[in-house]
């Protein structure tokens, strides 16, 4: 039976029960279930503001576009960021018009906070924290910096759902925290996400933005127990960036059961960890002190990466790479050669196998196969 990287768990009667709800009810886009599952996500990740969107890249944009407008950014401003994530969190910054700047990684895979410092001029606006796989890396000096420098701080929360740190869920500190629901994270629908400002004037703002600029959504205009208002005003160029019903619904069920999941993930690290101690050709990349990971990837390094990947390949085990550093890609590589820590990472690092569906046999048959071909 193939081993893959990822396969998404979903307790499916449940889910199309609050399907259901929508389809009898005829409400599918943006409505009841979406603000449901705002104020559950907002009680649960314990933030002030939370809405629900389309995906977690058309958050980071949005946090970027609100953030420029409100504070006078020009086009070419800077925003410091990683380049060892998904092309996505980058991709934003383009979107906005502004420059992203590349910092490099420390030990954690996460921005360095020496070397953002360091990248910060008088252009300078923002940081673009990615927390890879769950990890918190050394945030608390990236918050920090951030408020020393008067800059802006938006985190790609994208692999986060759940992660805690200092016995609380991550998020409060930075003006934006961007989560994902997409089909293969911790708390899976087909695709969505949040976007949690912290200020209510930004929060309100995205509101209409992300409605296409009109000032009342459609769910607003329908009175419970009366007549559609179709009467509304548009006050700028907004984006069609909303979430709706059928992935909500599917949310608030994945909700019930993220903390559960999420211990079981950790579980699946700690046997990770445990079978592969020891053997110094497979280098694990630990979580960072003082946070609770939702470890939504378990990351090694390796010589001869692409060779081990093939002889895993050919035990049916299919790991993943996460990620390649994106100042080799040809929009960003006028950075390249920039970050050589995340250059060194985009060629040895693996994600290994992690998903609900597998048992301990499976962490030890990976890990074994892995030990095998790395000697």
């Amino acid at each position: 039976m193939p081993i893959q990287l990822f396969v998404p768990s979903f307790r499916i009667d449940e889910c199309l029960a609050g399907i259901r709800v929508c389809l009898e009810k005829g409400w599918t886009g943006l409505g009841f279930k979406t603000v449901e599952f705002e104020d559950a996500w907002k009680k649960y990740a314990e933030l002030p503001h939370a809405h629900f969107l389309s995906s977690n890249t058309v958050g980071l944009h949005l946090a970027l576009h609100v953030l420029k407008s409100r504070f006078g950014w020009a086009d070419d401003d800077e925003v410091i960021t990683t380049p060892f994530t998904f092309v996505s969190t980058n991709h934003a910054i383009l979107h906005s018009r502004l420059r992203p700047v590349f910092a490099d990684l420390d030990e954690f895979l996460c921005l360095d906070p020496s070397s953002v410092a360091a990248r910060i001029t008088p252009r300078t606006r923002a940081v673009m924290f990615v927390g890879i796989g769950g990890n918190t890396g050394q945030y608390d000096k990236i918050v920090d910096l951030c408020q020393q420098r008067g800059l802006k701080l938006i985190l790609d929360a994208a692999h986060m759902a759940g992660t805690r740190t200092g016995g609380r869920q991550v998020g409060p500190e930075p003006d934006a925290v961007v989560f994902s629901f997409q089909a293969v994270k911790n708390l899976p629908t087909a695709d969505s996400g949040m976007i949690c400002f912290k200020d209510q004037e930004d929060d309100e703002r995205a509101r209409k933005l992300s409605w296409l600029g009109i000032n009342k959504d459609t769910y607003a205009r329908t009175a419970a127990q009366g007549a559609y208002k179709w009467m509304y005003d548009v006050e700028e160029v907004g984006f069609k960036y909303h979430g709706n019903s059928i992935m909500a619904s599917i949310a608030l069920v994945q909700l019930k059961w993220l903390d559960q999941d999420n211990s079981y993930r950790r579980q699946l690290a700690a046997w990770y960890r445990a079978r592969l101690a020891g053997h110094d050709s497979v280098r694990v990349v630990e979580v960072a002190p003082g946070c609770e990971s939702a470890t939504h990837l378990f990351q090694v390094r390796v010589e001869r990466r692409d060779a081990v990947m093939l002889a895993l390949n050919e035990h049916q085990v299919y790991p993943g790479v996460h990620y390649r550093d994106n100042t080799e890609y040809r929009m960003y590589s006028y950075a390249n050669g920039s970050c050589p820590n995340a250059a060194r990472a985009s060629s040895d690092i693996i994600s290994l196998p992690l998903h609900m569906n597998l048992a301990r046999n499976d962490v030890n048959m990976v890990s074994d196969l892995l030990i095998r071909y790395t000697k």
